[in-house]
């Protein structure tokens, strides 16, 4: 009963929270990239703050580059947008899901379908223009996201436009908690999995709380695949690491 309300409770907190965003969007529908990137900034920082969703950090954001995480769920879209303004580089299946496909397409994400080799071509124009802009580009290069076990091999070609703009590469490694539940099956969206269902447990949480951690620096490669290789174990350092979060959650 307890989790039917607050599921109840949180449901009607983001589909305000939604609305306000769309509302807020649609006074000023022909933003640049810049502003997108403010407007989801804000927007995800707000909707985490209402549900109680907190996250910390390990490390400091980049002001601009190519961002690598590992991917587990729909929620790090948010948690990412609401530690730093970005630019989102996701599947393109995510366009055409409720809530999240709504606020990532408006925030100017970059969409691609890796069935297509030739969208592959075309993402990475729309990243480029975001890296020369000074815009971090959030990747998650895995392809697909996972219970967290493991953090797949990663696809080098979205490495591309870093490379040609000789842009630093910074990794991150995102994790979650919570208090009564499973993150492999309430928070991490994998698998067979569908996207109502599941979001219907993951608002039935008590609490969650997310961590990323940064790499100290970024860094600048001059070959794609040896990026992939080189920031993927870089991902899988900084999960294996068990240090203090160092700055406090919002």
């Amino acid at each position: 009963m307890r989790r039917r309300l607050r599921f109840l409770r949180q449901a009607t907190i983001l589909k305000w929270t939604v609305l306000q965003a769309l509302v807020d969007f649609a006074r000023r529908p022909h933003r640049s990239d810049v502003e997108r990137a403010d407007w989801m900034h804000y927007w995800c920082a707000t909707c985490l703050r209402r549900l109680g969703i907190r996250y910390s950090l390990s490390g400091v954001p980049p002001v601009a580059g190519l961002v690598v995480s590992n991917h587990l769920s729909y929620l790090d879209i948010m948690v990412f947008g609401a530690v730093m303004r970005c630019v989102f580089v996701s599947r393109v299946e995510v366009k055409s899901w409720p809530v999240f496909g709504w606020l990532t397409t408006m925030a100017g994400t970059v969409y691609v379908d890796r069935k297509r080799r030739s969208d592959t071509r075309n993402a990475n124009e729309g990243i480029s223009r975001a890296l020369k802009q000074g815009l971090p580009v959030v990747v998650f290069p895995e392809g697909a996201s996972s219970a967290g076990a493991e953090v797949l091999p990663f696809y080098p070609s979205l490495f591309e436009p870093a490379v040609g703009t000789n842009s630093g590469v910074m990794a991150a490694y995102l994790s979650y908690e919570v208090e009564d539940g499973n993150v492999a099956q309430d928070v991490a969206y994998w698998g067979t999995m569908t996207f109502l269902p599941h979001l219907l447990r993951l608002l039935s949480l008590r609490e969650i709380r997310a961590t990323i951690r940064f790499a100290d620096s970024p860094r600048v490669f001059e070959d794609r695949k040896l990026a992939a290789q080189e920031t993927r174990l870089e991902v899988v350092r900084l999960g294996a690491l068990n240090e203090n979060v160092v700055v406090s959650s919002r």
